[in-house]
C-alpha cells in the first residue's frame, strides 16, 4: 500500500525498477515568493508529488522556472496579479540516484496521456496529475532521490528533488537574481 492507502501499480514498479538511476549535478532555477527560502521543500500536491512527501521543484532553465510560476499565478484569471513579488534563484543541486524521464515519449511509456501534458487549464490540472502522482510516488518508494522530467511550460527539463532522500549539502543556494518583472518577462517571451 502507498502512503495514501492505495495499492501501487505493480507494472509501474517493475518498469521503474528496471530503469537505471543516474546522477544529476548542476545549476537549476527556482522561483519563490519574496521572503521565502528557495531551498525550503514542501508537499504541495503539484504535478510530481501527491503531498505525502516533500519535494523541491526546480527547472534546468531560468525561463522554465518562471513559466511554471506564471502558470500557477495566473490560474486562469483574466488579469495577472502584478503586485505580488517573486524572486528567481539559482541553486546548485546534487542528486546521486535520479530517475531520468527525458521526453514525452518516455512519459507515455509510463502510462501518461501526453496529449494533454501541460495543456489543461489550472482548474483541470488534477486530471493530468493522477498518473504523474503515481509515477513520482513509486519513484520515491523505490528510493530515487529525485526525477528529471520534461517541463510542461517550457522546452527544458525540470528537476524535482525528493527532499528526504537528499542530504542538506545536496541543495545549495548560489544566487538570488532578484525580483521578476512579470510585464517585461511576458512581453519578451510573448506570453499571453
Amino acid at each position: 500500500m502507498s502512503a495514501r492507502g492505495t495499492i501501487r501499480d505493480s507494472g509501474l514498479i517493475d518498469t521503474l525498477e528496471a530503469l537505471n538511476s543516474a546522477p544529476f549535478k548542476g545549476s537549476v532555477w527556482r522561483v519563490v515568493r519574496e521572503g521565502r527560502d528557495p531551498c525550503q521543500c514542501s508537499a504541495s500536491g503539484g504535478r510530481w508529488d501527491d503531498s505525502t512527501f516533500d519535494v523541491l521543484y526546480t527547472s534546468k532553465a531560468r525561463d522554465g522556472a518562471i513559466a511554471e510560476m506564471h502558470f500557477h499565478l495566473s490560474r486562469g484569471q483574466p488579469i495577472f496579479p502584478t503586485k505580488v513579488r517573486y524572486h528567481v534563484h539559482e541553486l546548485n543541486v546534487t542528486l546521486e540516484h535520479a530517475l531520468h524521464i527525458p521526453n514525452l515519449r518516455s512519459l507515455a511509456s509510463l502510462g501518461l496521456d501526453t496529449s494533454r501534458y501541460g495543456q489543461l487549464s489550472y482548474h483541470e490540472r488534477e486530471q493530468e496529475y493522477l498518473r504523474t502522482h503515481e509515477i513520482a510516488e513509486v519513484a520515491h518508494f523505490l528510493d530515487f532521490d529525485g526525477i528529471v522530467v520534461p517541463n510542461a511550460r517550457w522546452d527544458c527539463s525540470n528537476i524535482v528533488i525528493f527532499c528526504d532522500r537528499v542530504p542538506p549539502t545536496g541543495i545549495e543556494l548560489l544566487h538570488d537574481h532578484g525580483i521578476i518583472n512579470w510585464n517585461v518577462w511576458m512581453n519578451s517571451k510573448r506570453i499571453k
